[in-house]
């Protein structure tokens, strides 16, 4: 292989190690909207990039990486590679990309595949993505799940220990009516 392509399949490599990768097709889509696209996706709430990459560097890249299950797969014309770390918002801005460039009811802006955390994922999963909620409020429900029984266990021992406070104040106040 010439350096320039080994160069190539190294960056196109970077963009897919330790990511998430969108591959979507971009047919009809004019400079200008790839350009504005690109722009959102690199912003700082999503942190990602798009390029657009021939096919079969694609294909050497996930190879080079071991990623087997996206170097087997047929890819067929025109190919960008979105990429960051949160594949669920990466998905949302595509689609909400998609919407934005459809003329006459029809999509010019399709999901092709994803390739997250190992797993190959087709269209209709990939799709699936963009309806999930983020990362973050995953996280945050796992966690208050997580939390809930530490939780309930303290309520149930401070009122345990509230109840015998209760007694003893009763028997106290007993104890004095008593000796008045």
């Amino acid at each position: 292989m010439r350096n320039e392509k080994i160069q190539m399949v190294q960056e196109v490599a970077s963009l897919l190690e330790g990511k998430s990768a969108i591959l979507i097709s971009y047919q009809g889509i004019s400079a200008n909207q790839l350009n504005g696209f690109r722009a959102k996706i690199g912003s700082d709430e999503l942190k990602g990039t798009c390029r657009v990459v021939p096919n079969t560097l694609v294909k050497k890249a996930a190879e080079k990486l071991g990623y087997t299950a996206l170097a087997e797969a047929t890819l067929k014309g025109d190919t960008a590679l979105v990429s960051g770390p949160d594949p669920v918002s990466l998905v949302k801005a595509i689609k909400e990309f998609a919407k934005e460039s459809a003329k006459d009811k029809q999509e010019r802006v399709k999901i092709k595949m994803a390739y997250v955390e190992g797993a190959l994922l087709n269209t209709a999963d990939a799709l699936a993505l963009g309806d999930l909620p983020p990362k973050e409020a995953i996280q945050a429900q796992i966690l208050g799940l997580l939390q809930a029984p530490a939780s309930g266990i303290v309520r149930a021992i401070n009122a345990k220990i509230a109840s015998i406070v209760y007694v003893l104040n009763a028997f106290k106040a007993k104890k004095e009516q008593e000796t008045a």
